[in-house]
């Protein structure tokens, strides 16, 4: 039996799209006991812990799929990346899971989250720079090499943008959790209550987007429509 190289890509894609996937599922369900004022401080910082390390595997997975997608994207034809390039890209990507790593390691210290801004500031990099390809690239302007039949490949890059884009909205609000909870170990505070319903509340309608747009992107790429 022979696996090829396309076969092992496509196998770390569709694993790295579940973790995505579960892990925000089981970030929301934690929230729930994050938030909960009824509930002792300690309690809920145990689920904050809890939350963090179920959503350490969510980000691994979501940064993952950008350079497995690109990298199976080199295989199909559509990107235009020889093999330097390719090593040069998982370097890069590899260094910023290795961030990624890094500020969720140090979570609870100041370091933690000036690593977490960095990380946090890439995306403002990323996001714009996938919306810019794809479209363009869909239009037939370039740089990617896509026509009919396979204009799905930019579609999907262009979800994925956008799917960071709800990403890095709640990871502004799990962020926030590390300082309001410091300022809640300090003694009853209502006003940081406040902010965290609030928070939470529009974090969980931007999950509920967040699950269509991840489904969306699981459709294009498992049926390849246009």
């Amino acid at each position: 039996m022979h696996i090829g190289e396309l076969e092992v890509l496509r196998w770390a894609h569709i694993l790295a799209m579940v973790y995505w996937l579960g892990g925000e599922w089981g970030v929301f369900q934690t929230s729930y006991n994050v938030t909960n004022p009824t509930l002792a401080l300690d309690e809920r910082r145990r689920h904050m812990e809890t939350a963090y390390r179920i959503d350490i595997l969510a980000r691994t997975g979501i940064i993952l799929l950008l350079p497995l997608g690109l990298h199976m994207g080199t295989i199909y034809g559509f990107v235009p990346l020889d093999g330097a390039q390719l090593i040069a890209m998982w370097v890069i990507f590899i260094a910023w899971i290795s961030l990624t790593w890094s500020a969720f390691l140090t979570r609870e210290t100041d370091l933690g989250l000036r690593l977490t801004k960095i990380d946090e500031a890439i995306r403002y990099v990323v996001i714009p720079g996938l919306f810019l390809v794809s479209i363009a690239s869909m239009l037939g302007y370039g740089p990617l090499d896509i026509g009919p039949g396979t204009l799905w490949y930019g579609a999907k890059m262009a979800l994925y943008a956008f799917a960071l884009c709800i990403g890095l909205g709640l990871r502004f609000i799990m962020r926030a959790w590390t300082i309001r909870f410091r300022r809640l170990a300090e003694g009853p505070n209502p006003a940081e209550e406040a902010a965290l319903a609030r928070e939470i509340s529009l974090g969980r309608l931007m999950a509920y987007v967040y699950w269509l747009t991840i489904a969306s992107v699981c459709f294009l790429g498992a049926t390849k429509p246009f």
